[in-house]
């Protein structure tokens, strides 16, 4: 364990350094709301790579693969890690033809709102924001829990600070000082990325390979050996959450924008994708290692386990690379917000001033949530899956739209029948109030994502849109 001094300086220092370095990226500029939310135009492939990959990928990447692996086993992980590098997949693909359609936008509900109206425009915004904040205070959890079980430092202390540091030089510069910040933060990563891999071959491969192949053989409710066949179900449905998810991260879609054109946009949503895909499944593949080697009393710091018998001077380094992990993707999230709040939910009738107001009232906010959520004991892993529930309901209706045959209603209602597809799905297998239920806990009897839960939801969103949407063609 770290000296709670050590921790303290190293936390400090490292918080300084980020916000030094926002001050400066920022140059002083005086940015219009345009500039603040989406630096048109501006970036090349590599920072857009950069960005996402930094942005994407925050603290979480030290708790959820590794507590997926633990449970669920190597391919959990693998269908997690695919489910990270696809979002950018698709928007290498989705991403030009909607800049296209909207020149002028910087959220996706601004291209909804276009294609589908005022209505899908305000259900998008919400569920936009139910997953931002759901993504905020969950990575506020994350940090509280690394550095304390790091040095013994309470748990509030550095989500405060990171609050701090993260709305300052988000409210002198935005996006675009977001993105520098960005570029820093992702050479951060990569260094952690390539310690794991140290690690790995420190600690022997074939130990390493044995441990993962081996069951838990404390936990019967882990699953985690990479000789387990029968989680598949469990990374598949991974797979289609996570990626419909990741459709709402705003801060996905205002870099959309940000990039100089098309071809910079498909080559960092390439880039991004083959590093998000490399570090969740390293992560994930040492969940497997730390449940060969028996229970563990909370499997979400897994990989901290791993690491409690290394000297200070590691400990250390991985506190720093948390706190930079952090910094990446609570700033894209505050700018995500923000652009939600002052674009759709407002229909732009915030100015930049005022859209700096909300970048520091959304702080306390998640920091209560985070606060309150620890002390649930809810697992991060779940947080998120009730999120990607939501945003599997709704992420098809939006892109048939790209059909000129899709309808703002069929759209609207597809995307609410999603959820109650899900209702009668746990109906029809077992009873309404296990339907209920998965709208808030969206797993099978072993605690890992139910595929066919977020089928339902997907399935039952696309029925619907498609059939009513063809309902009012015929009789228009």
């Amino acid at each position: 364990m770290i000296s709670s001094g050590i921790a303290y300086l190293l936390l400090f220092l490292t918080l300084l350094f980020f916000g030094w370095l926002g001050l400066k990226s920022s140059g002083g500029k005086c940015l219009d709301n345009d500039d603040f939310l989406s630096a048109r135009g501006s970036q090349n492939w590599i920072m857009i790579g950069l960005s996402l990959f930094a942005s994407g990928m925050g603290i979480w990447i030290l708790f959820t693969p590794s507590e997926v692996g633990y449970y669920g086993g190597f391919y959990d992980v693998f269908g997690y890690a695919l489910s990270s590098a696809t979002p950018f997949l698709l928007l290498a693909y989705l991403g030009p033809l909607i800049r296209d359609i909207t020149p002028n936008g910087v959220t996706l509900a601004d291209y909804v709102r276009q294609k589908m109206g005022r209505p899908m425009q305000l259900y998008v915004g919400a569920i936009s924001i139910i997953y931002m904040f759901t993504f905020m205070f969950a990575e506020y959890i994350a940090i509280g829990r690394a550095v304390e079980f790091l040095s013994g430092i309470d748990f509030l202390i550095p989500i405060v600070y990171v609050a701090i540091v993260t709305t300052f030089y988000t409210v002198i510069g935005g996006l675009p000082v977001s993105i520098k910040t960005d570029r820093i933060q992702s050479f951060f990563i990569i260094w952690l990325i390539i310690c794991v891999i140290l690690f790995i071959f420190g600690e022997g491969t074939n130990d390493i390979l044995n441990d993962a192949k081996t069951y838990n053989p404390e936990d019967d409710w882990s699953i985690g050996s990479i000789s387990d066949y029968s989680t598949f179900e469990a990374g598949l449905a991974l797979v289609l959450a996570i990626t419909a998810a990741e459709m709402f991260s705003q801060g996905n879609w205002q870099r959309t924008w940000a990039s100089k054109d098309n071809e910079a946009l498909q080559k960092g949503a390439f880039l991004a994708s083959a590093l998000c895909f490399i570090a969740v499944l390293l992560f994930g593949f040492l969940g497997t290692v730390a449940a060969g080697r028996g229970a563990l009393s909370d499997p979400s710091i897994a990989f901290f386990e791993l690491m409690r018998n290394y000297s200070e001077p590691v400990l250390a380094m991985f506190l720093v690379l948390g706190v930079a992990l952090v910094c990446s993707s609570i700033d894209t999230l505050q700018n995500g917000v923000v652009a939600v709040v002052s674009r759709d939910l407002t229909d732009s009738k915030l100015d930049v001033v005022q859209a700096k107001y909300v970048v520091v009232a959304i702080a306390p906010i998640a920091i209560i949530l985070a606060w309150f959520y620890a002390d649930e004991a809810l697992s991060v892993f779940r947080i998120f899956l009730i999120a990607d529930l939501f945003a599997a309901a709704t992420v098809l209706p939006i892109f048939l739209s790209l059909s000129d045959r899709v309808t703002a209603n069929g759209g609207l209602v597809g995307a609410i029948f999603g959820l109650i597809s899900v209702v009668i799905y746990g109906a029809y297998t077992s009873d309404l109030q296990t339907g209920i239920d998965y709208l808030t806990n969206p797993v099978n009897e072993y605690g890992l994502a139910n595929l066919y839960v977020f089928l339902s939801a997907l399935i039952g969103s696309a029925f619907m849109t498609i059939i009513v949407s063809e309902i009012e063609n015929t009789q228009s």
